[in-house]
């Protein structure tokens, strides 16, 4: 019995041992891993941005700030035309500044009027529509001749009512050859622009109504003015 006794108690003694070792090695990873931890805490609050301390400001507040304070309205019609004639200026300026929007203005209706693709208007631009005003302004068209023969034939309608009859038969024939011409343009110009651009994407009804816009146009009323005289070859 006293044997059993002090094996229990050696035994005993072994596991209070190996306990306190365990416990031991448990407090020194303990304070091992402490200061990684703190350290990687101390990392990470380094790398962060620290804030501005206040709100991002509204496009709005922004713009309004670059641009300076708002002159308050005016609260009277007296007060209202004395700023408008100081946002207008002087007088010289006022005609400094009429001459230079003219001078302008006939500058860009020079360039449109000479073909200039940046200053044509969208109907005009691209060089299929450069080259169908040449194939209409190189041939003499019968369409073109409508607006001066109608004038003549509405005037002798005025003098004499009598021949009220012969002016509306007139006028009859000259749109059936009009209507006659324009169809033969119209598909003339078509085939022209199919062999010319293959691959464009601007043709039919749109281009042939284009070039017969314009063939009915006087010539010196066109816009842009012809590149070719009739029977030019293109």
């Amino acid at each position: 019995m006293k044997l059993l006794r002090r094996g229990d108690s050696d035994n005993s003694d072994k596991r209070d041992a190996e306990v306190v070792e365990s416990t031991a090695v448990t407090s020194e990873t303990s304070e091992t891993s402490e200061p990684s931890e703190t350290s990687g805490a101390d990392e990470t609050a380094g790398a962060s941005t620290p804030g501005k301390g206040r709100p991002t400001p509204k496009r709005r507040e922004a713009t309004a700030k670059r641009r300076g304070p708002v002159a308050p309205a005016p609260l009277t019609a007296k007060e209202a035309r004395a700023r408008r004639k100081a946002t207008r200026g002087n007088k010289e300026e006022r005609k400094a500044a009429a001459a230079r929007r003219r001078a302008e203005s006939a500058d860009r209706r020079a360039r449109m009027l000479a073909g200039e693709d940046k200053y044509l208007l969208p109907r005009d631009k691209g060089p299929v529509r450069a080259f169908a005003r040449d194939l209409v302004d190189s041939r003499r068209n019968l369409v073109g001749l409508f607006m001066p023969l109608a004038l003549i034939l509405i005037m002798a309608l005025f003098l004499n009512p009598v021949i009220q009859n012969y002016v509306t038969l007139g006028m009859l024939v000259m749109m059936l050859f009009m209507a006659g011409e324009g169809y033969f343009l119209g598909r003339m110009i078509n085939n022209r622009v199919r062999e010319r651009f293959p691959d464009s994407t601007d043709g039919g009804f749109r281009l042939g109504w284009y070039a017969f816009v314009r063939a009915s146009q006087i010539r010196k009323m066109r816009a842009p003015k012809p590149r070719v005289g009739p029977g030019d070859a293109v």
